[in-house]
């Protein structure tokens, strides 16, 4: 016996998921989205859900998504993907919606939208990526910008007095009536994706049997926006976004 059949005894191969686009990604070295975009290609095409799903992607990195994903995508102004979200999935009950957002858009100019479409409880899927910061417009202080951490506009480090507290909007969400699952997810480890790609179908199942609003958040890095390699990014969101951001279930009906 050959030791690639000891070892990969299914012959599984690993390669690019099928309703992700051939074409480079923008993305700096290192940076989460294009992993949290593998998972959800991945797990939509899984689901049969190929012809179902309708993206909506607004300002920020998460706004470049729909070169990615073959799938049908709305792009919604800075904030507002939620409210977008909340007419789409009325207006077209059968299908899988999600919103793909940055923590600057949903927690900070979308917080009001966020808020009250899971106060609603609408049927959508919410994927939040919290990199604590503004990655793509220069790396400002976001809302979920860690006490003492160093950005373009508090280059000191973020101080409870002048800027308030980090934001934990998961926490917040997960108090809501209509939210039926609330989770906090990373990509770091080949482990935390596989749990992570467990999590995001449950939130898709969870929208087409119409349990109420899903709120997926994965701690992510930006390397380039902290001003590190990827491999000390990763490093440092273990050892200090964890504590602020631990990972796991907040809340799951």
């Amino acid at each position: 016996m050959k030791l690639t059949e000891i070892i990969n005894p299914q012959n599984v191969v690993y390669k690019k998921p099928r309703l992700m686009n051939d074409r480079p990604m923008h993305y700096c070295p290192g940076c989460s989205h294009g992993v949290i975009h593998k998972l959800i290609a991945e797990v939509v095409d899984e689901m049969g859900l190929e012809e179902k799903t309708i993206g909506i992607a607004p300002v920020g990195c998460a706004v470049f998504a729909y070169n990615y994903l073959d799938i049908d995508w709305q792009e919604a102004a800075h904030g507002r993907a939620p409210a977008l979200a909340t007419a789409v999935k009325r207006l077209n009950p059968d299908k899988m919606v999600f919103t793909y957002q940055g923590d600057g858009d949903l927690a900070a100019i979308g917080t009001a939208e966020t808020i009250h479409a899971c106060n609603r409880g609408e049927n959508i899927v919410i994927v939040f990526v919290n990199n604590a910061i503004y990655g793509m417009t220069g790396g400002q202080m976001a809302p979920t910008t860690l006490l003492g951490m160093a950005t373009a506009t508090c280059p000191y480090g973020r101080n409870a007095e002048l800027n308030g507290y980090p934001l934990k909007i998961s926490e917040l969400l997960a108090l809501l009536d209509g939210t039926c699952l609330v989770t906090r997810q990373a990509v770091h480890t080949a482990a935390a994706i596989r749990k992570a790609q467990k999590t995001l179908r449950k939130a898709f199942e969870n929208s087409m049997a119409g349990k109420g609003t899903s709120v997926v958040e994965f701690v992510s890095t930006c390397a380039s926006g902290w001003k590190m390699t990827p491999e000390q990014a990763n490093r440092w969101m273990s050892e200090n976004m964890f504590r602020k951001y631990p990972l796991g279930e907040l809340k799951d009906i």
